[in-house]
C-alpha cells in the first residue's frame, strides 16, 4: 500500500493533461484520500507546454507543489526533456513512444502507444488524455483507488456525449499497462 503518490502529467497543450490530472485528484478524494492538483501551461492556446500535478497522500499534504515524482507521463519529447530530471530514481516514467527517452535510467520506463490508440483504435486524439488515465490507473492500482470511483469521476468530467468513447479509451489505456 502506498503513503504519498507524486504524479506530474506533460505534454502540450491540447493533449488534456489538464483534464487528466483533475480526473485523477477527484477519483482519490472521492475515495477518501487527500488529494491536491495543480497546473500550468504556456500562453499559447493550443500546442504549447502543458503541465499538471498532483498529490495523493494517506497524510495531510503541507506543500502543493510536486518537487520529485513518483510517475512522470510526458505525451511530447519537449514534456519528456524539460521534466526528466525531476523524477524520482525509483520512479515510473510513460512516455508516448514517439518520444526518444534514455534506455540506461534507474527508473522503470513504460514507453507505450498513447496517440496511436487514441487516434487509430478509438478514432480521434482527443481521448488520448483518458487513454493515459488508464495506464496511469494501472500502475497506481486498485487498492489505491477503486475502479468504480474512476469510471464515476470521468464521467462526472467530460461532455456527456463523450463518455462512452471515454470509458473506452480509460480501458485502453489499462490494457496498454497489463496487455
Amino acid at each position: 500500500m502506498f503513503d504519498k503518490l507524486e504524479l506530474r502529467l506533460s505534454g502540450s497543450g491540447g493533449q488534456g493533461v489538464i483534464l487528466a490530472a483533475i480526473i485523477i485528484a477527484d477519483a482519490a478524494i472521492e475515495q477518501g484520500i487527500n488529494a491536491i492538483q495543480t497546473q500550468s501551461y504556456g500562453p499559447e492556446a493550443r500546442g504549447g507546454s502543458s503541465k499538471a500535478e498532483v498529490i495523493i497522500s494517506k497524510a495531510e499534504i503541507n506543500f502543493p507543489k510536486v518537487t520529485t515524482p513518483n510517475i512522470l507521463l510526458a505525451l511530447t519529447q519537449n514534456s519528456y526533456d524539460k521534466y526528466i530530471a525531476t523524477l524520482d530514481k525509483n520512479g515510473i516514467l510513460v512516455v508516448d513512444e514517439s518520444v526518444d527517452i534514455v534506455h540506461d535510467a534507474p527508473y522503470t520506463i513504460y514507453s507505450l502507444p498513447i496517440l496511436d490508440t487514441a487516434q487509430n483504435k478509438l478514432g480521434t486524439h482527443m481521448v488520448s488524455n483518458i487513454v493515459s488515465v488508464g495506464a496511469l490507473y494501472a500502475l497506481i492500482g486498485e487498492d489505491v483507488i477503486h475502479k468504480d470511483i474512476m469510471l464515476k469521476s470521468i464521467t462526472n468530467r467530460v461532455p456527456p456525449v463523450t463518455v462512452d468513447k471515454n470509458i473506452s479509451a480509460f480501458e485502453e489505456g489499462i490494457k496498454l499497462i497489463r496487455g
